[in-house]
């Protein structure tokens, strides 16, 4: 079942459909449960399985099968893989809520514009600030179960610098869906626990570029930042399906292992 070629696809390769394409993978896995597919305690298959039998990309079906495990639909266990962990009914229908996808996708266009109007607004209180929360990011990055408040007070700090307040709003309810969102706040934990943390580097690029009143320069380290953001979190989905893949041969090597 190719859910891409169901459709009349785009440009991109996309099918050209309303839908985010991870929901239509997820709703496509909730069908093969509802259907009796797989039953409690089953093991799902392979992540590029699934990529090959539906016709998407392995990062989205990695999207999808967070948004069943915020439903409850699947567990993940680290070095082992991903289990029914409960049969939807017959008529349920998946309350999707904002992916950490997509978060990043509107960060990306929000934040983008927001460094690039800072770069002609900002003051020189306002970049000592920056400045200090780098150091304050590597200090909570050096600590093991170091919060991340450094982090949204940085790009918040930008927002308020546009001189916007409807720009600098948006970018608030953006950093409360990072929260709120329960599909964001799973990626989050996964992101935590593979030690994915805020990178020094990447703020400290922002900060020179916003320095300079650069806002070409800015806009372009903004979008790199938030390009590797994206690279982080499919990392963490990525840690866990090397850990399981890791358990299986291991498991396969001891049990062809002479006594």
């Amino acid at each position: 079942m190719d859910i891409i070629g169901a459709k009349a696809s785009s440009p991109h390769g996309f099918a050209a459909d309303e839908t985010r394409l991870y929901r239509r993978v997820a709703r496509a896995m909730i069908d093969d449960l509802q259907s009796g597919t797989y039953t409690v305690g089953d093991r799902m298959p392979a992540e590029r399985d699934i990529a090959a039998r539906l016709g998407v990309s392995r990062p989205v079906v990695r999207e999808a099968m967070l948004a069943m495990e915020v439903l409850g639909l699947v567990e993940a266990r680290l070095g082992s893989g991903t289990f029914v962990n409960r049969l939807p009914g017959d008529r349920e229908e998946p309350p999707f809520t904002v992916s950490p996808f997509e978060l990043v996708e509107a960060r990306l266009l929000f934040e983008g514009e927001a460094v690039a109007l800072a770069a002609q607004h900002i003051s020189d209180d306002e970049v000592l600030r920056l400045e200090s929360l780098v150091s304050a990011m590597q200090h909570e990055n050096a600590k093991e179960d170091g919060e991340e408040n450094a982090d949204m007070a940085f790009h918040m700090t930008i927002a308020r610098a546009s001189r916007n307040a409807a720009v600098e709003r948006t970018i608030e309810q953006l950093w409360l869906l990072r929260s709120t969102s329960p599909e964001c706040r799973l990626l989050l934990e996964k992101a935590r626990t593979a030690n994915v943390r805020p990178v020094v580097e990447e703020h400290a690029a922002i900060v020179a570029a916003l320095k300079m009143r650069d806002p070409a320069a800015a806009r372009v380290a903004m979008h790199a930042h938030l390009g590797a953001v994206l690279q982080h979190l499919l990392f963490a989905l990525e840690e866990e399906a090397v850990a399981a893949a890791r358990q299986s041969v291991e498991a396969t090597r001891q049990r062809f292992q002479r006594p």
